[in-house]
């Protein structure tokens, strides 16, 4: 095996070395900023706006989400597809930014737009805006995750860009949960309250989306350039045999299923637990400051620990934080401080999930030969969504089964009792169960033998 050929590499200026600006960087995290700006509102505010603005039952809007978001998760895979299979003069992943801002856009304001009609009307309408809004997102969204694979093969850089990607969707999560209630209420309330806040909320996310677009790069090649396209059904196979890539699907269903059931939960928690719905900005705040500070702090640890442990140590911190507010459920400062302290453990999940995740083409690309950045990130898209919409139904079916009437003034202790096994008990389980599948993750000590095996293959 050639370890290198220093004349070759100092040449060529090869992306696996090749360090990203920080106008790049933050350029690249804009891109999350932008789709936080409108996701985060879906995924905070949708459930509560069905439920008590619209007036839909719990449950039947929980049936909706997942069955949508299964639905959803095929289009991921037919969506990386495109993706390696797009060739235009801006690259594969960053003209899907520009040509799918203004849909995105546009399908939100839809989104929350529902015509008051009859309950049959309204079902149809949701199921039919719901369904769209999630295709587009998936249209824009794989194409933006893959650019992280695209820009470097540098891990400790894709770390970096990850790290940026999170810090601004980070703060978007806390832009959307101080501003979505008071513009709603500034606008006068009401259906034109909710479509004036979304469509500011939308044009930001254009021109974010747009930024990303123009300052970014596509740099990494593929090892063995071939002009034929990989058929659907043997990258697909590929796919499959690629074990990481399975370990990090099931991660990423694990911690997006945490995002969609704590996402939406957090305004019941708020009103009907802690007795105050104005809690719902500090109760974000505690948890997202914690985030931007870890990842301000986390690259050291990514360098030293690697990514992998990282995680682990973060998802034990999690663990401990779920534990804490056990002991007084509706204390606010208690549930205040294991907020925070949960929010450490999803600082290192953002800062090290989609890079370890873009480590996983590389292992692809030297097992079967073949490079589909795109499709590989279907896996973090479909886990995103998949698990986001789990994660609401899962709310909306427990909520609906213990009773929760959203109209009520009072809520039974059945219903109450499972606001906080949803708020704490499930957390915990998910923490211990993505444990366990990141003790099978090797792929940290084995990538740079395989980096020098794809150098080597280039140079041939």
């Amino acid at each position: 095996m050639l370890v290198g050929n220093k004349t070759n590499a100092t040449q060529s200026e090869k992306p696996m070395s090749a360090k990203i600006s920080f106008t790049e960087k933050f350029s690249f995290g804009l891109g999350d900023f932008a789709s936080g700006l409108v996701f985060n509102v879906v995924t905070m505010f949708l459930v509560f706006y069905y439920t008590d603005f619209v007036g839909m039952n719990a449950g039947v809007i929980g049936t909706i989400i997942l069955f949508s978001r299964i639905f959803d998760g095929i289009t991921d895979v037919v969506m990386g597809v495109i993706v390696d299979r797009t060739k235009s003069k801006h690259g594969k992943a960053r003209p899907w930014l520009l040509w799918m801002a203004g849909p995105f856009a546009i399908c939100a304001i839809i989104l929350f737009s529902v015509p008051d009609s009859s309950n049959v009307i309204q079902v149809v309408y949701i199921i039919i805006t719901y369904n769209l809004m999630n295709t587009i997102y998936t249209a824009i969204n794989i194409p933006y995750g893959v650019i992280n694979a695209l820009a470097t093969q540098d891990q400790y850089e894709r770390s970096l860009l990850n790290i940026f990607r999170f810090t601004l969707s980070t703060i978007s999560t806390v832009i959307i949960s101080f501003a979505v209630l008071p513009l709603i209420q500034l606008f006068g309330g009401g259906q034109l309250g909710w479509t004036l806040t979304i469509t500011i909320l939308s044009i930001l996310s254009i021109i974010s989306f747009l930024i990303c677009f123009r300052n970014t790069k596509e740099r990494v090649k593929p090892a063995v350039q071939t002009e034929k396209n990989v058929p659907v059904l043997t990258a697909i196979k590929y796919l499959f045999q690629n074990k990481y890539w399975v370990m990090m699907l099931l991660l990423f269903l694990c911690a997006f299923t945490l995002v969609g059931l704590g996402g939406g939960l957090n305004v019941y928690y708020a009103k009907w637990i802690l007795h105050d719905e104005a809690i719902i900005g500090p109760l974000t705040l505690a948890g997202a400051i914690p985030v931007l500070l870890g990842l301000l702090v986390i690259a050291p640890f990514i360098k030293r620990f690697g990514k992998r442990n990282t995680l682990i140590g973060g998802m034990a911190i999690g663990i401990i934080g779920g534990i804490l507010i056990i002991f007084n459920p509706s204390s606010i400062n208690l549930v205040l401080i294991g907020t925070a302290i949960k929010g450490l453990s999803n600082a290192t999940a953002l800062g090290t999930g989609f890079a370890m995740l873009a480590d996983t083409i590389e292992y692809g690309e030297w097992k079967h030969g073949v490079r589909t950045e795109g499709l590989i990130y279907s896996a973090g898209s479909f886990g995103t969504k998949v698990g986001t919409g789990f994660g609401g139904a899962l709310m909306g079916w427990l909520l609906s089964t213990s009773g929760y009437i959203g109209t009520a003034t009072t809520q039974t202790d059945v219903t109450l009792n499972m606001i906080i096994f949803m708020f704490i008990y499930i957390p915990i389980i998910v923490g211990i169960i993505a444990i366990v599948i990141l003790y099978f993750y090797k792929l940290d000590k084995e990538y740079p033998q395989i980096i020098a095996d794809l150098e080597e293959m280039k140079t041939r």
